[in-house]
């Protein structure tokens, strides 16, 4: 497709929906490659899918694409077609993916506005290769006539309604199709239709005519439907079950006529005598009823552009601040307005309420996330000859839009490293007394206003002697291992360059990974944990937040400046007594609090910020935690906690200030900014 229309709405719905197509096709793939056959369900609807991208594909003049897809789904017509017993279902299954692998990659150039360039000529020719063989095993009688109908097969991209009929078909069809309110495009849809129909009939008519170039066919589409007129040698049935496939198909009726009286509006010209002709339903065909209405049951489930639902989250977050800046407005203070304060309580339950739905549109399960790692665990043990179960739990957990595309590629590499380091060779486990067959467990759960995702192996677990010597060759250790605990120990594995894999593969060994792992983690805010024990395992805990749009936080004053502390990293707030206050060998300040000593953090030391308020006495001490480390904030004074809206920090302050500590920024009631500070980086500060 050339350059000027790379913008154009109908590309983006056809990406949308082959991505999708894509996914539910790899997905069905590995299903049966795991049942190590392939059900009649599964044929029907891979063979389904490729036919819509098949159509969709061609549509947009993306020919290599549509190629590939009417390659498959001629192997696939034949298997439900014919039931051959002697498939080779793993080389199927390999054959399938490495063309959904072609598909992925012309759908990114797409994307990235890229020429979509590859050549899938080389795959045709292996799938055909693989359905004359299959042909050839099961004894298919018309073995060289369907090679060469498929080898002469044209594909066909425009309609001519000025046609010359030379064909006698069985059965007549007049076919009304409705599209689901919002879909768009309703005439490219119906373009999709007829194209797909020229794969059946070559008599085909419908209303509006002109589908593509007049403006006025999607209205006519949307107030009376799209109306198919057609003759075919198939039944009923197998029409129905084509119409029935339409991508966004909200009501169909599809009924068979008894005569071509319905035909001849479309004849511009004396018919011919074929077209002449009396139309009569076969004998065998008389047990089906005509005039016969079949409906497809309304979705209710629109598609919507995400950059739509940012930009909705954007004035939401504004109206937050909006409402906050009434009914904080210092204008406001010492008046008794009961009226008003009626009217503010109200505003804010209607705030709230329309932030949690906000907050709910946006919300993805985590399904297609984890459901994407079983294609990797597949390829790699094959690869690397080992025997691994993907086991998947809580998968319909919930997180924002925004942050499964943050952790998709951890995750990603988290699987990988888990079956290349964590999982022995099925020799090695069977002479441990393990299972054959690992297993790799990928586990999701809320916790609060986090989610937590565990990745778990049934491994060798992690050498904590071999990481001490890797660091220590690397100069990495940052204190006598001695004092080192068991977390802090196989935390080291997050180290920048660190690795303990000796020979460089396709998977790991070139000692970049854990800490890119870690740092995409910590730039959403979330945590990562490790817990192993030698020849029983690794656990992985990934700490993340529901969403990055908005918190609850607590905000605290120190001198004229303002900080907010998320609420759900806070366990108790008091005024120290002199009496609690400890000085370290090292001049480092400590609080005795129920006989634990912990560290304090001065904010107007850390920050340079000017305060009269220097007496642990006469300020307030916040304790936080993260990853079971805790640290006391000591400020000036708590404010009050409210919802805030997370801002990014400007890149001058990222890039170039660096300064730790600081997560974000929000803007406040009285139109003052507070800095978001970031527990996590206080206390590595610290």
């Amino acid at each position: 497709m050339s350059e000027e229309y790379i913008n154009e709405p109908m590309l983006e719905m056809f990406l949308f929906e082959s991505t999708q197509l894509i996914e539910q096709l790899e997905q069905s793939i590995l299903d049966s490659d795991k049942e190590k056959c392939y059900t009649k369900t599964a044929i029907n609807e891979i063979f389904r899918i490729m036919h819509t991208i098949k159509g969709s594909s061609a549509m947009m003049m993306f020919s290599e694409i549509s190629g590939l897809a009417h390659s498959i789904e001629d192997l696939f017509y034949y298997i439900r077609e014919e039931n051959p017993q002697n498939i080779d279902c793993s080389a199927l299954s390999d054959l399938i993916l490495e063309g959904i692998d072609f598909i992925k990659i012309e759908l990114e150039k797409i994307k990235n506005k890229d020429s979509a360039d590859g050549k899938a000529t080389t795959l045709i020719g292996t799938i055909k290769e693989f359905l004359y063989g299959l042909q050839q095993a099961n004894n298919y009688k018309n073995i060289d006539k369907t090679k060469q109908k498929v080898e002469e097969s044209k594909k066909q991209y425009y309609i001519s309604q000025d046609k010359v009929i030379t064909t006698v078909y069985k059965n007549a069809f007049k076919a009304t199709i409705y599209f689901e309110d919002g879909c768009e495009m309703e005439n490219i849809r119906a373009y999709t239709i007829i194209h797909n129909l020229n794969d059946i009939t070559k008599e085909i008519y419908h209303i509006p005519e002109d589908i593509i170039e007049d403006e006025e066919s999607v209205d006519i589409i949307k107030r009376d439907g799209f109306i198919v007129y057609l003759k075919s040698d198939l039944s009923y049935e197998k029409m129905f079950e084509f119409f029935k496939q339409t991508i966004f198909l909200k009501e169909l009726e599809l009924t068979q006529l008894e005569n071509e009286d319905e035909f001849k509006q479309f004849l511009s010209e004396e018919p011919s005598e074929i077209q002449k002709k009396d139309y009569q339903i076969p004998k065998e065909q008389g047990k089906i009823k005509t005039n016969v209405t079949q409906s497809i049951s309304q979705q209710s489930i629109i598609s919507v552009n995400v950059s739509k639902l940012d930009k909705l989250m954007d004035l939401v977050g504004e109206m937050v601040i909006a409402e906050a800046m009434v009914i904080q407005n210092p204008d406001l203070r010492g008046l008794e307005l009961d009226n008003f304060q009626k009217a503010a309580v109200q505003l804010s339950k209607i705030t709230s309420e329309i932030q949690d739905m906000v907050m709910s549109v946006r919300m993805v399960p985590l399904s297609a996330t984890f459901h994407k790692m079983n294609r990797i665990v597949r390829d790699m043990c094959k690869k690397l000859g080992k025997e691994v179960e993907l086991k998947i739990i809580g998968e319909e957990t919930e997180v924002d839009k925004n942050i499964i595309e943050h952790i998709s590629d951890p995750l990603m590499h988290l699987v990988r490293n888990a079956i290349d380091h964590g999982f022995e060779s099925v020799k090695n486990r069977e002479l441990k007394g393990k299972s054959k067959s690992g297993t790799l467990t990928l586990e999701a759960k809320n916790s609060g206003s986090d989610v937590l995702i565990i990745v778990k192996d049934d491994g060798k677990g992690l050498n904590k002697e071999q990481i001490l010597k890797k660091a220590r060759e690397n100069d990495l250790l940052y204190k006598n291992a001695e004092d080192m605990s068991d977390r802090e120990i196989y935390n080291l594995i997050l180290l920048p360059g660190f690795s303990t894999k000796e020979k460089v593969s396709e998977f790991s060994g070139r000692g970049v990974g854990m800490d890119v792992v870690s740092k995409n983690i910590e730039t959403i805010g979330g945590t990562l944990s490790i817990e192993s024990a030698l020849d029983k395992g690794t656990m992985i805990t990934l700490k993340i937040p529901l969403t990055l749009a908005i918190i609850d936080g607590m905000n605290i004053k120190v001198g004229n400046s303002t900080y907010t502390i998320p609420t759900i990293s806070i366990r108790e707030s008091f005024r120290p007594k002199e009496k609690d206050i400890i000085i370290d060998p090292d001049n480092n300040e400590m609080i005795m609090v129920r006989g634990q000593c912990y560290p304090i953090l001065r904010i107007h030391e850390i920050y340079k910020v000017d305060t009269k308020v220097t007496n642990f006495t006469e300020g307030i001490i916040i304790m936080v935690e993260q990853d079971d480390k805790l640290l006391c904030i000591f400020a000036d004074e708590l404010i009050g906690q409210q919802q805030v809206v997370v801002k990014a920090l400007p890149e001058y302050i990222r890039n170039f200030k660096k300064i730790k500590g600081i997560a974000g920024c929000t803007l406040l009631g009285d139109g003052r900014i507070s800095l978001i500070l970031d527990i996590g980086g206080l206390i590595d500060k610290r």
